[in-house]
C-alpha cells in the first residue's frame, strides 16, 4: 500500500512539473527571428573623381579621388539623388571648401574624420540612413608643375603624386551592384 501511495505522488509531482515547464514555455515573449540581423549591405563602386585645387594664382593642382560606400541594400535601389554628382560635390567641399588635407604635412590628414564627415552629409542630403560606410580607394594631389612637366615632353608614365590615403580594401563577399 505504500508503494502505491509513493507511485502517486511521483506521478503528481511529474505531472505538476511538466504543465508548469510547459505553461512557462507557452507565455515566453516571442523573440524575432530577424531582429539580431544586420539590414544586408551592398558595395557600391565610387568613380574616379579630379577636384581642382584653386589658389590665388588659379589651379594649383589636382586632388585624384575615389571613394566608395557600404549601402543598404534595399535603399541602394531608391536613392533621391544621383551618387556619383552628390559625392563629387561633398569632396569639393571637404577637400576644397574646409580644406581637410594640408599638402604641406599630407600626414596630419586624419582619415576617420573626413569619412565620419561624408557619411553624415550624405545621409543628411538624401533624407535617411542610406550610407553605412565610407570606403577610400584614393586620395592624392597632383601639382600644376607636375602636369605641365610631363606634357611638355615624351609622356611619362609615373608622375610624382603625393599619395595621401592608402587604399582601404572591398569587403570579402561585398555584392557589386547591378548597372
Amino acid at each position: 500500500m505504500v508503494k502505491l501511495v509513493l507511485t502517486g505522488v511521483w506521478v503528481c509531482l511529474v505531472t505538476l512539473a511538466a504543465v508548469y515547464f510547459s505553461v512557462q514555455m507557452a507565455t515566453a515573449p516571442v523573440t524575432d527571428p530577424n531582429a539580431g540581423k544586420t539590414p544586408a549591405q551592398e558595395f557600391v563602386m565610387g568613380e574616379p573623381i579630379n577636384i581642382p585645387v584653386i589658389s590665388n594664382d588659379g589651379v594649383s593642382g589636382y586632388f585624384l579621388t575615389k571613394i566608395s560606400f557600404m549601402m543598404n541594400k534595399d535603399k541602394a535601389k531608391d536613392l533621391p539623388l544621383p551618387l556619383v554628382e552628390l559625392t563629387t560635390d561633398q569632396l569639393f567641399t571637404l577637400l576644397v571648401g574646409n580644406r581637410m588635407i594640408d599638402i604641406a604635412h599630407p600626414n596630419s590628414f586624419k582619415l576617420d574624420e573626413f569619412r565620419n564627415d561624408i557619411k553624415k552629409n550624405m545621409n543628411e542630403r538624401l533624407g535617411g540612413d542610406y550610407i553605412a560606410g565610407v570606403l577610400v580607394q584614393q586620395i592624392d594631389y597632383v601639382s600644376k608643375e607636375e602636369i605641365r612637366s610631363n606634357s611638355s615632353g615624351p609622356v611619362k608614365k609615373n608622375m610624382k603624386a603625393v599619395k595621401i590615403v592608402e587604399s582601404d580594401p572591398v569587403p570579402a563577399g561585398a555584392e557589386k551592384p547591378a548597372q
